[in-house]
Formats: structure tokens, sequence, C-alpha cells
């Protein structure tokens, strides 16, 4: 069983975002970048469905700079088997259709039979490359997927919906699937994968040029909060208060 995964290097959750000089896009100064959160999901399934089908490859594949090389050789540590490096030193200015072009091409030289990544990057938060990917390659395409299994050409995946409840859907292979967080626990890295990573194949490739259809015009931050204010202590205040939510911010 053949699988690509797609990840992507992304600023820490924990990084104070500051806007670049351009008004576009983040400055990149004193920023940590990490592997996508979801993407560990999407790494781990893919591993577990290749032990399970007891033969095949796990691809992992990223678009980005020469420094997502790190997140690149931390899933071969994990146990990948190869990786590909599409080098783009600007891919804060391409879109979601843009990135999903990029990797599909790629895609579908290896013509993997699943493909796997999180349901969404922290940074951007729209969750729209999976679903693009997959209508590039005429690939079946499951979201947010909870819970899969692999049944000869079918896979059984469940997912959960608006409300908290679950459903069950198939889909027939080739598929994308994109992970939520729940689908699995992921593995450690232990030093024996450190090692036979260093051994294993990484492949780094130009980025083709394709033009984005949605352009940032300007970024910036969220206005700061306002400062509490205290209307008084104890019982006597509650009238005050129930004032102040009814007429000055309109919640009651």
């Amino acid at each position: 069983m053949d699988i690509v995964v797609c990840i992507k290097r992304v600023p820490s959750t924990e990084a104070r975002v500051k806007v670049g000089s351009n008004g576009k896009s983040i400055d990149p100064a004193g920023v940590n970048y990490e592997l996508n959160p979801f993407d560990e999901f999407a790494i781990e399934e893919a591993l577990r469905i290749k032990e399970k089908s007891g033969g095949g490859t796990v691809t992992v594949m990223t678009l980005g700079p020469v420094e997502a090389q790190k997140e690149l050789r931390n899933e071969l540590a994990r146990g990948a088997d190869k990786a590909i490096l599409i080098k783009d030193d600007q891919l804060e200015a391409r879109d979601a259709f843009s990135i999903a072009t990029v990797l599909a091409e790629h895609i579908r030289k290896l013509n993997p039979r699943i493909v796997t990544m999180g349901k969404q990057s922290v940074d951007r938060d729209n969750g729209h490359v999976g679903t693009m990917v997959a209508t590039l390659l005429g690939y079946s395409c499951v979201t947010e997927v909870i819970k899969v299994e692999i049944v000869g050409d079918v896979a059984r995946c469940e997912r959960e919906i608006e409300g908290g409840a679950r459903e069950v859907v198939e889909a027939k292979l080739p598929v994308v699937l994109t992970a939520q967080k729940g689908l699995n626990e992921p593995r450690y890295v232990k030093l024996q994968g450190i090692m036979a990573a260093k051994k294993k194949p990484l492949e780094e490739v130009a980025a083709a040029a394709v033009a984005s259809k949605l352009n940032i015009t300007e970024m910036s931050l969220p206005p700061a909060r306002q400062a509490g204010r205290f209307v008084g202590k104890g019982p006597e205040a509650v009238g005050e208060l129930v004032n102040r939510l009814r007429n000055e911010a309109k919640v009651l």
C-alpha cells in the first residue's frame, strides 16, 4: 500500500505573532516553526495502514523553504520511508488552490492509493487543501476523519459532524483523508529512528509557478482587549452589574 502524507511547517502555536513590514504576512523574526499539529495524526495513520497491509511505502511531502527539511527528517525518523521537499521560499504568498495544485502535480507522479494530511493547518485554518488535492487528482475524499479501516479497495471512515454526532462513510480507493485530533496517538521518535533517517532519501525539487486565485491585501492583529472594570463589591453591586451588561455590553 503506497501512501503519501502531506505535511506543513507552521509557526509554533505559542509564538507571539507580529505583522511583517509588508503588511501582508507575519514577521518571521524570533518565531519558532514546527510540524502542523494535525499532520502528526496523518503521518501516524499512514504508518499504521502500511503496517497492517504488510507492505508498501510511506512518502512524506511538503511545500516550503529549505528549512522544512527539519520536519521531513523528523517524520523519516518516525517511520516514513522517503521524503520530498518541494522548495518554495514564497509559500506565504500562495493560496490554497496554488498549494493544492503543486502538491497534486507531485502526488500524481507517485500514484499512491491513499493520501493523508491534517484537516487544516494552524496558520491559515481554512481546511481547503485536502479537498482541492482530491478534486485535482480525481480521488475520493473524506474529511476530519477520527477512525479509518481499509478493507480491500474501500476506506471505511468515521468522522465527527455538527452537534457532536458521528457518521460512518465508505470511500473507494484511491482516496484523500484529512485527519482530525483523536484519530490516533502519534508515536514518539526514537533514537534508532533518528539514526535510520539519515540514510533515507530526501528528494528536493523546485515548486512550479502557479498563480493564486486569492491574494492577501492586508493583515492586522486584533484590537487589544479593554481593561476590566470593577462595579462594586458584594450583593449591592449586582444591580449595577446587570445594568451595565444590559445597556453597555448588550449581552442581556
